[in-house]
């Protein structure tokens, strides 16, 4: 197996490219590329690879304007930190979508799920777009409750009553719609992970509901700056490096 990693970020490819040859050394990993610039030369200059393993998030653009430009029917494993991607990843060529941070058992699922479809597409003549449209259905949103505990008892919070999380004081908190506060066990990190695309993480402080967003305005060192729909203090902004990312995801709304 022919492997490509598209990844900008140097400790995270090399990483993914040790966790793919730790679970097969048998995959060769014919390039490690880190714009959507360098992707685009990449494919003109040199055979499709079996399988493609790309960041969403590149430092020049997303890794599907990759897939626009260039002719490429290769299956791609999606690795990223943004769930609100995933419908866009399984319509180019996406046959699995993983949330960082990646385990080698998300990894070895995901090349399996390869082998897998790739049998199937030799055996039955299935087409990729048949491929993807499985998947596009079988991903359902996640949604469900958190559970906090306050006064000795467990309560469960509903994900769309939560307008925000964020981190004070080294700990977690979450707001609700109707301005109640509680403190969780849980990080952002494994927030992201099991909120839906209804969340988007603004900064390394706070994971925002969609609906809490009532405006967003430009702020010094090309950030933005939230108004939220609930009263809060603090200033919200979103970080230059995700501006881009979350005006797309705002726009979906």
């Amino acid at each position: 197996m022919k492997l490509l990693i598209i990844e900008d970020e140097k400790l995270t490819s090399e990483d993914l490219a040790e966790t793919v040859l730790q679970i097969d050394p048998k995959i060769t990993i014919v390039g490690i590329l880190s714009s959507v610039k360098e992707a685009i030369c990449w494919f003109n200059e040199n055979e499709s690879p079996d399988v493609i393993m790309s960041d969403i998030q590149l430092g020049d653009g997303l890794s599907f304007e990759i897939f626009k430009v260039v002719n490429c029917t290769v299956p791609v494993i999606f690795c990223t930190a943004f769930d609100m991607y995933a419908i866009n990843a399984f319509k180019a060529n996406g046959i699995d979508y993983i949330l960082k941070p990646f385990t080698v058992q998300s990894i070895a699922e995901a090349l399996t799920k390869y082998s897998t479809f790739k049998q199937n597409f030799t055996k039955d003549n299935t087409s990729f777009e048949t491929i993807i449209d499985l998947f596009t259905k079988q991903r359902q949103p996640k949604s469900g409750s958190i559970l906090v505990y306050h006064k000795d008892k467990i309560t469960p919070i509903k994900l769309e009553s939560i307008a925000l999380f964020y981190i004070g004081y080294e700990i977690t908190h979450l707001i609700t719609f109707d301005n109640k506060s509680y403190s969780i066990s849980k990080s952002l990190e494994e927030l992201e992970s099991i909120t839906n695309s209804q969340f988007y993480r603004v900064n390394r402080q706070y994971l925002v509901n969609r609906k809490s967003i009532k405006e967003a305005s430009t702020y010094f060192a090309r950030k933005l700056s939230l108004t939220l729909t609930i009263p809060y203090k603090e200033t919200v902004t979103v970080s230059k490096e995700k501006v881009t990312a979350f005006l797309l995801w705002l726009s979906e709304s």
